[in-house]
């Protein structure tokens, strides 16, 4: 973090986090300021979905400013999933994986207790400002039908109550971390950190669909602004967004 003390503002309830931080940061709140709530009524995640945001989570969006002094801020997702499975470990003692691109899952079975969402805001090709959206499922324990198999909690998980506090403090403390060793050009060591969290980036079939149909192939790691190698039988391929069925 850096410049100006910065902003928190919480909330019981929002519309979104990520919408009232870009909102913030256009206003020109700090470096390093934190909208939080415990329920969204409109949150959303990658490609315009919407994210189920019941009571009882935490959804934290962070201001980053002067994005155009990071080298590659592209890897802002990749340092927040870091950033979030530290934090659930240290208060929780719960092991949480990471799931390219920007899912936190439970170890085993992979079950999604967390969510990341960047944004950036910017004129021409000049980024001003991003915002960073964690959510986490912290205390819910009924999902809808269409992800009920797929999503957990942390309340879930370890059968008790979490300090949401104690989560939401150590969070924030951990963004500080990733996104000042970002700055630092601390990239292949938050490679590796992120690589280390998640045993799905290398020899697990996916599918996706190209320009050539759909294809199949295993991971084969990160490369170094955060984009899916995969091997496949036609060669080597370089997935950037999209998306991506994981078997």
């Amino acid at each position: 973090m850096t410049g100006a003390a910065r902003v928190i503002r919480s909330f019981q309830s929002v519309d979104s986090t990520n919408e009232r931080a870009l909102a913030l940061a256009a206003a020109g709140a700090p470096d390093g300021s934190v909208i939080v709530a415990a329920e969204q009524t409109a949150g959303r995640g990658r490609r315009g979905r919407a994210w189920h945001s019941p009571e009882g989570g935490l959804y934290l969006s962070y201001v980053v400013r002067d994005v155009d002094a990071i080298e590659k801020p592209a890897l802002l997702t990749l340092a927040a999933g870091v950033a979030a499975v530290r934090a659930i470990g240290e208060t929780t003692g719960l092991r949480a994986d990471l799931k390219w691109p920007n899912d936190v899952v439970t170890a085993d079975p992979p079950r999604k207790i967390a969510g990341i969402l960047a944004e950036a805001s910017g004129a021409g090709s000049r980024i001003e400002f991003a915002v960073v959206g964690v959510g986490v499922n912290v205390s819910t324990v009924s999902f809808p039908p269409e992800v009920a198999t797929r999503a957990s909690s942390l309340a879930v998980e370890l059968g008790r109550e979490i300090d949401r506090d104690a989560l939401q403090a150590a969070l924030i403390a951990a963004l500080d971390r990733e996104v000042a060793r970002l700055r630092a050009r601390g990239h292949e060591a938050l490679i590796r950190d992120w690589s280390e969290a998640s045993p799905s980036a290398r020899g697990r079939r996916v599918s996706w669909v190209s320009q050539d149909g759909v294809l199949t192939g295993l991971t084969a790691g990160i490369d170094d602004r955060g984009a899916l190698l995969v091997t496949t039988p036609h060669g080597p391929e370089r997935l950037v967004a999209g998306e991506v069925i994981w078997a």
